[in-house]
């Protein structure tokens, strides 16, 4: 999976798995660009990248913000003369809570950096991949894409949306040769998916340890999955490795859910 003159531009690269992505593409040889609201984080992230004699930069970045989005890649064409792979992989856990009590600002806010940034950082970068022939995008779903989840019904929806997106984008984009795929994250260890159990556990007035304990008993591993096994699925995918691959959702959830 040698990625050695591609261009890689990751959002949300600033911790968890946009972190442990930024590392996998920069150990694989690839220059790699992490976008995020965070510049503090980003550029941590890139320092890593350089540290293991790899080659990154940091770059300031609101996906929810087209403009942001359009003339950043842009910029990537310019300064790199061209943007290999995209992953989109910006996004918020949203609100934990029951439908009916879900704000109609959380719901917006949900869905415009879930689904809504993801869809202006592929419109803009397909267009530069679109003159040069090829090139792969990748988006970061969740379990959630392919069911419904009680009390987090702004974010399932967002995932759905996701995978609708790559699906349909798929369909557009691999007459030009590019190609589009997702990659659904499950139980991930991590910051993120911690604070999920940690309002889930709150809302449901359990601890916190018996809500994730009852979720790791779904998984046929019984345990949780880590930020690098998610990430070493997104450069499988968009290494040559996977050259026949588009259109397509990989799970990376220990099981939790079969498809």
């Amino acid at each position: 999976m040698n990625m050695k003159d591609k261009v890689v531009l990751i959002t949300g690269g600033g911790y968890g798995i946009g972190r442990q992505i930024a590392r996998a593409f920069g150990e694989a040889g690839a220059f790699v660009i992490v976008a995020a609201r965070s510049l503090e984080k980003l550029e941590s992230v890139a320092a890593e990248v350089k540290a293991q004699g790899g080659r990154a930069r940091a770059v300031a970045l609101d996906v929810t913000r087209a403009e942001e989005v359009e003339q950043l890649i842009a910029d990537v064409s310019k300064t790199q003369g061209q943007l290999d792979v995209l992953v989109n992989n910006s996004g918020i856990g949203g609100p934990t809570a029951l439908a009916r009590d879900v704000s109609l600002e959380e719901w917006t806010q949900t869905l415009e950096v879930n689904l809504s940034g993801a869809f202006y950082c592929a419109k803009y970068a397909s267009k530069v991949m679109i003159d040069r022939g090829q090139g792969c995008i990748v988006n970061i779903g969740s379990v959630a894409s392919r069911i419904g989840f009680a009390h987090r019904t702004a974010y399932a929806a967002s995932k759905w949306g996701l995978l609708g997106l790559s699906h349909s984008l798929a369909a557009e984009l691999g007459p030009y040769g590019i190609r589009v795929n997702a990659v659904l994250p499950g139980l991930v260890d991590g910051e993120r998916f911690g604070g999920v159990m940690a309002n889930r556990a709150k809302l449901e007035q359990r601890s916190k340890d018996d809500v994730l304990a009852g979720m790791v008993a779904q998984t046929p591993l019984k345990r949780l999955v880590s930020e690098k096994e998610v990430a070493d699925a997104v450069l499988y995918l968009a290494s040559d490795a996977a050259s026949g691959i588009t259109g397509q959702a990989l799970n990376v959830c220990g099981g939790f859910r079969m498809q």
